[in-house]
């Protein structure tokens, strides 16, 4: 039990931080730590970081929106999609029991890796003029498709919806990092809270371990907290440093969580 606590702590500290500094899912971090360290039902512990990523999302939502960190103006339609996607994610991810998990969660952890090393050389600009330029038919194309893609994952396997948001908001969209973490923040709490919904109606498994439920989502909480407080005070130029070695960092963790201990 003690081990289990000690490693849910850790996966808060991990997604937290991820959440607060770079607008990521939560459960990029603690579905693998809780599969591999705590053995919990790969379904049950997809349910468990969403279930903790409602709350750090909200949080850092409240301290991004107080800084005026959030656009949804020119992301509304893909807030839309991504939350109605992901409901059929949910049910999709039931049906075929985690058979691609594997896989997709293996795309978003190296997508994570190349996302970091983005921001260490090739950071975002610190204006959204890319943004504004966009007319608003290629805007909602763009959000429309890559919103499916988003919500689907995120309903799927609970993982990778942050980071690829993130990588949209910053890449397709064109907006600066703060901005675009505060506008993937808000959207993923909506997205982690309807797909936390569906995990519990569906999955009966998550009453069985309240225990790493309570300490990831108390957690994850407290250092998205400290993590989004911080990256609304610093300059972005050292956001982005942050946030390129915090990404670059975990997924490299990931990687050996993965691909080392699971085969060990």
């Amino acid at each position: 039990m003690l081990k289990n606590i000690i490693i849910c702590v850790l996966a808060g500290l991990g997604a937290g931080l991820g959440t607060g500094f770079a607008g990521m899912s939560v459960a990029a971090v603690i579905s693998p730590m809780l599969i591999v360290f705590c053995e919990v039902n790969p379904y049950t512990a997809v349910g468990i970081a969403l279930a903790s990523d409602v709350l750090a999302s909200g949080v850092s939502t409240i301290i991004y929106a107080r800084n005026k960190n959030i656009d949804l103006k020119h992301s509304w339609v893909l807030f839309v999609v991504v939350v109605l996607t992901t409901v059929g994610g949910c049910f999709v991810g039931d049906i075929l029991n985690r058979a691609n998990e594997d896989v997709m969660g293996g795309v978003s952890i190296f997508a994570m890796f190349f996302l970091g090393l983005r921001f260490l050389l090739f950071p975002p600009r610190s204006d959204n003029d890319k943004m504004l330029n966009l007319s608003s038919k290629s805007r909602i194309i763009r959000s429309v498709l890559c919103g499916l893609i988003i919500g689907f994952i995120c309903g799927f396997v609970g993982a990778g919806g942050g980071i690829m948001m993130l990588l949209l908001l910053t890449s397709v969209l064109g907006y600066e990092t703060k901005t675009a973490v505060g506008t993937s923040v808000f959207i993923m709490t909506f997205t982690a809270l309807t797909g936390a919904v569906g995990h519990f109606a569906i999955d009966g498994g998550l009453a069985q371990n309240w225990v790493p439920l309570v300490v990831c989502v108390v957690s994850t909480l407290v250092f998205a907290q400290v993590a989004s407080f911080i990256a609304n005070k610093v300059k972005t130029k050292w956001l982005n440093l942050i946030v390129g070695v915090l990404l670059t960092v975990l997924s490299i963790a990931l990687i050996a969580v993965e691909y080392v201990f699971t085969n060990s």
